[in-house]
């Protein structure tokens, strides 16, 4: 069969389609829904956790390809909390300042930025923000974490070595807080301790600053690491963020952290290390474990509503194959071969899943957009490689299930099916 003939009878299948869901509507309706959900599905969850990695690796960037955390436990989906006894980072011990101090002096560092956690109210006036989230960090924390500062300034390594009650607050705080009027130079209540506000900070929407409050959405405050820890309720184990020095690699800053804090615990080279040192890879690795599990999740659901889509399939091509059973005898008899018959009635079943396709991916580019412009911390966008996974599949699904009704057609004895009524 010529190119051509082929492409008139591809084209004569997908009339004969349309020409079936008109006549057939309500089982038409149920196989394009079941195709358009699974689809749906799919490219909806393709899309979101595509803008959710890109912000989360422009969150990493900006913190910097090769730095690496100090923590005194894991991360990653199978580690644990501490809480229970049975934990084993329970009993690491807490990262202290003087373990700060002590990574701060090696030659393979530039910085290390010194990180604590509080939450307080903060009180203006007659104003109250409850819970506010408070990062207490060194004064180098404008160099990893890459904010902009403006009106007014971030507090100096004197400010922070002297714990001066000093405090920079984020847009949303300053809003909630002051209104319209200018902030700097305000006295602020933070719990019981007053604080003077000396610069307000942006940050940029990013998905990790968003799941750990920090989006510019959320109240948030900066205050000098030294201050909170004399005089505020904070976690006395710190977290550190590690800079190496220009032209250290990575790897070598790793080694002489890790060699460092062993020493300083008195571990034994049999000993395994009571800390953790996280590259930002392996948060990207934490990051597609846990949204690998969740697109699992939605391939198995995208897969009963193709399933729902196959079934509706073969219902309809086997109606269509009895309903032009005379049909197909008239056209074996003037010389349709067997693969003719099946390739026309395969390209029926595509055009059924692929309109189906077709609806689901407008519906889940909808939705993508809408992600979008609701919250600017996902960028979602439709990839080209889901475009095409999506159309792929469900023509595999029209194939697929509409093999058999296809093959039934094309095996029918041209005299049987003349005189069929």
């Amino acid at each position: 069969m010529r190119f051509w003939d082929k492409v008139k009878m591809s084209l004569e299948g997908v009339s004969i389609a349309f020409d079936a869901i008109r006549a057939n509507k309500v089982r038409a309706a149920l196989t394009i829904s079941g195709v358009a959900v699974g689809v749906f599905v799919v490219v909806a969850m393709g899309a979101t956790i595509h803008g959710v990695r890109q912000s989360f690796q422009q969150d990493l960037e900006e913190f910097g390809a090769n730095t690496f955390q100090v923590r005194r436990r894991g991360i990653g989906m199978n580690s644990c909390d501490g809480t229970d006894e049975g934990c084993p980072d329970r009993r690491n011990p807490r990262i202290t300042l003087e373990d700060w101090a002590a990574i701060r002096q090696l030659p393979e560092v530039q910085h290390a930025m010194g990180w604590l956690f509080a939450q307080q109210d903060m009180t203006y006036r007659s104003r109250t923000v409850k819970g506010v989230g408070i990062d207490a960090q060194s004064a180098d924390w404008i160099l990893t974490d890459i904010a902009d500062v403006s009106p007014g300034r971030s507090f100096s390594e004197a400010e922070h070595d002297a714990a001066t009650p000093v405090v920079v607050v984020n847009d949303s705080l300053k809003s909630q807080l002051f209104g319209d009027s200018d902030p700097i130079g305000k006295e602020i209540m933070i719990g019981s301790v007053q604080f003077r506000v000396i610069g307000v900070y942006h940050t940029k929407a990013g998905f990790l600053k968003a799941m750990d409050g920090r989006g510019p959405d959320r109240p948030r405050a900066v205050v000098p690491m030294m201050t909170a820890w004399r005089k505020m309720p904070v976690w006395r184990s710190m977290l550190i963020q590690v800079k190496p020095r220009a032209g250290v690699n990575r790897d070598d800053a790793m080694d002489a952290v890790t060699a460092l804090l062993r020493g300083r615990r008195g571990l034994h080279p049999s000993q395994p290390n009571n800390f953790y040192l996280i590259g930002m890879e392996r948060m990207l690795e934490v990051f597609n474990q846990l949204f690998g599990a969740i697109f699992v999740v939605g391939l198995a659901l995208s897969a009963v509503g193709l399933l729902v889509g196959g079934v509706g399939v073969v219902a309809i091509m086997m109606i269509s194959v009895t309903e032009r059973t005379r049909e197909i005898g008239v056209r074996k008899a003037l010389g349709a071969t067997r693969g003719t018959i099946l390739w026309q009635f395969l390209v029926e079943a595509a055009t059924l899943t692929s309109l189906g396709a077709f609806i689901g991916l407008l519906i889940g580019a909808g939705v993508a957009a809408a992600i979008k412009a609701n919250f600017p911390s996902v960028p979602a966008s439709v990839p080209l490689a889901s475009v095409v996974a999506a159309l792929a599949v469900a023509i595999l699904t029209g194939v697929g299930f509409g093999m058999l009704p296809a093959l039934k057609a094309s095996r029918l004895d041209p005299v049987d099916a003349l005189r069929y009524e």
